[in-house]
C-alpha cells in the first residue's frame, strides 16, 4: 500500500518552507552581483527558488513512489528510502501505540500522520507521512486487533465489548481547565525578577516618572495575568474535545483543536496513576488524572512522561475513574515527622534571606533606588510555606498498592500497584541525616522513572523508611508470586 497522493503536494510545501531560509540566502547572494538591476535580481531569486522547489518536488515524488507498507500476518512491514533503501518488519506485539496526528491543514486535506511507538524504544519506530484519515483509523484498529490475536489465550477469548466512552470534556470543564492551568510556581520567580530588575527597566523607559513603586506592582500584576491567559489558552487548544474510551485491552484518546491527536494506552502497560491538582483546582474541587506507561521515551512523540486520562474534572469523578483502572481503597496518609517541617522552615528562611540580600545589593548600583525592605515581607511567609509543604506530604502502604502524596502548589497523589514495582530504595542526604530523616523511592518501569519523578515517601523517619522499603519489597515478591500462580 502507498501513502495518500495528497501527501506529495503537502510534503513539497512543508519541506520547501523548511529550506526557505537557504533559498532566500542563495537568492540574495545570487542577485547581489546583478549591478543593482531590480528585475534581474528578482529573476535570479525566483530562478533559484524554482530550482529549490523543483528539487524538493522530485525528491518527494520519488519518496512517494518508493514508500510501501503492508500488514502481514505477524508484522507491520515498511519499505522506504530513495537512494538508500530500508526495510522494516515490526512485530505487532512490540507496537505499543498507533498515534494519529493532524494539524489544521492536514484535516482540510483529509490526511493524517501515523506514528508507530514500540515498547522500550527510544524514539518513534516508524512514521507514515501521510495517509488518508480513514486509512489511519483503519490501521489503528487493525494493529490493535492483530495484537490481541498474538496474545496468549487469544483464541479462547470472546468477542471484545464495544467501545465505551469513559470521559469527554465539556465546554464548562474546558473553561475551568483554562482558568486553573496557570503554573503558580512561576509567580514568585516573576515577582522576584520584577523587584530586582523592574526599577531600572521602568526608569529607562519612563525616566521622568520617579514613583516606580506604584507602576511596578501594576506591571507585575499585568505580567502574571498575561502568563495566566497564555497558559490557559494553550491548555484549552491542547485538550479541546478531549475524549477517553475503553476499547478492548486499551484506552483510546483524542484531543486538540489546532493539532489533533489520537492514540492508545495499552492496559497492560499502565504502571502508575497520578491524581494532580494545583492549588486553584483544589480550591474549586477539581483535579486531573494521568496514566504513566512503560516503554515510552520522554520527549518522543506520544511518549511523553504520561498520558492524560482526564485533563480536568470534579475530584470525585477523577478518583472514581482512577479506581476503575486500579481498584484502590480510601487511604489515610501518614505524614512526615514534625522535625521535617523544621527542615523546610530553615530551607525557606535561607532562600528568603538571599532574596532580601539581593534586593538590597541592587539598590547599591548607581541610579537604582527603592524600598528594598519590602522584600522582608517574605519572612512571615516562611513558617506558613513550611507547614503547607509538610501537611501535603505523606504515604500509605496497603496490601496491593503503595500510594504517595507530595506538593502544595501542584499536589500529586501517585498510586503504584505492588506488582508494577521495579525497585525500591531509601536515600538520605547530608541534611536529612542531621535530622534522622530519609526518603523512600518506589521505582517502576513507567516514564516517570526515566525522568527521576517516581513515587516518593519523602522526609520520613529514617528507621521507618527502612521498614517501609523492606515492606514494599516483600509486597512485590508476594504480588509476583500471585501473578505467576494465576498464569
Amino acid at each position: 500500500m502507498r501513502l495518500d497522493p495528497l501527501s506529495i503536494p503537502y510534503r513539497i510545501a512543508e519541506n520547501s518552507a523548511r529550506i526557505g531560509g537557504a533559498i532566500v540566502i542563495a537568492g540574495v547572494a545570487g542577485s547581489g552581483g546583478s549591478g543593482g538591476n531590480i528585475l534581474q535580481g528578482a529573476a535570479i531569486f525566483l530562478g533559484i527558488a524554482a530550482i529549490g522547489v523543483a528539487l524538493v518536488a522530485g525528491w518527494e515524488i520519488a519518496y512517494h513512489r518508493r514508500f510501501r507498507y503492508e500488514l502481514t500476518a505477524d508484522t507491520f512491514d515498511i519499505e522506504s528510502g530513495v537512494f538508500s533503501r530500508r526495510d522494516r518488519e515490526i512485530p505487532y506485539r512490540r507496537i505499543q501505540n498507533v498515534d494519529i496526528r493532524q494539524n489544521v491543514v492536514q484535516r482540510l486535506l483529509g490526511i493524517a500522520e501515523v506514528r508507530l511507538e514500540t515498547a522500550g524504544g527510544g524514539q518513534t519506530e516508524a512514521q507514515l507521512k501521510y495517509v488518508n484519515r480513514e486509512e489511519a483509523g483503519r490501521l489503528q484498529e487493525e494493529v490493535a486487533r492483530r495484537k490481541r490475536v498474538d496474545e496468549p489465550g487469544a483464541g479462547d477469548r470472546e468477542d471484545e465489548p464495544p467501545a465505551e466512552t469513559l470521559y469527554a470534556i465539556t465546554p464548562r470543564e474546558l473553561g475551568i481547565l483554562g482558568v486553573v492551568s496557570m503554573d503558580l510556581r512561576l509567580v514568585p520567580l516573576v515577582l522576584v525578577a520584577l523587584s530586582v530588575f523592574g526599577p531600572a527597566a521602568i526608569t529607562s523607559v519612563l525616566p521622568e516618572i520617579d514613583q516606580w513603586f506604584v507602576i511596578g506592582p501594576l506591571v507585575g500584576v499585568g505580567t502574571i495575568i498575561g502568563l495566566a491567559i497564555l497558559s490557559g489558552v494553550i491548555s484549552m487548544l491542547q485538550y479541546y474535545d478531549f475524549q477517553l474510551r475503553s476499547h478492548g485491552d486499551e484506552y483510546r484518546y483524542e484531543r486538540g483543536l489546532l493539532q489533533r491527536y489520537s492514540g492508545s494506552i495499552p492496559v497492560e502497560k499502565v504502571q502508575t496513576l497520578s491524581i494532580r491538582e494545583n492549588v486553584l483546582a483544589r480550591w474549586l474541587g477539581y483535579a486531573s488524572l494521568s496514566i504513566e506507561t512503560a516503554g515510552y521515551a520522554p520527549g518522543q512523540g506520544s511518549g511523553a512522561r504520561s498520558q492524560s486520562a482526564i485533563p480536568i474534572a470534579e475530584r470525585d469523578r477523577v478518583v472514581e475513574l482512577a479506581r476503575s483502572i486500579e481498584p484502590f481503597d480510601d487511604v489515610t496518609f501518614e505524614r512526615p515527622p514534625q522535625r521535617a517541617r523544621e527542615r523546610y522552615a530553615v530551607r525557606y528562611l535561607l532562600v528568603a534571606l538571599v532574596v532580601i540580600a539581593g534586593a538590597y545589593a541592587v539598590t547599591l548600583l548607581p541610579d537604582v533606588s527603592g524600598p528594598w525592605y519590602l522584600s522582608a515581607l517574605l519572612l512571615p511567609i516562611v513558617p506558613v510555606a513550611a507547614h503547607l509543604k509538610w501537611r501535603h506530604r505523606g504515604y500509605y502502604l496497603g496490601e496491593e498498592y503503595a500510594i504517595t502524596r507530595n506538593g502544595f502548589w501542584s499536589r500529586r497523589i501517585t498510586v503504584v500497584p505492588s506488582y508494577r514495582v521495579q525497585t525500591v530504595l531509601s536515600s538520605r542526604t547530608i541534611f536529612q541525616r542531621r535530622r534522622r530523616l530519609a526518603s523512600v523511592v518506589v521505582d517502576t518501569a513507567g516514564s516517570s522513572s526515566l525522568m527521576g519523578d517516581d513515587a516518593v515517601a519523602a522526609d520520613i523517619d529514617a528507621e521507618r523508611a527502612e521498614r517501609l522499603r523492606e515492606a514494599v519489597a516483600d509486597r512485590l515478591q508476594e504480588a509476583i508470586g500471585q501473578r505467576e500462580t494465576l498464569d
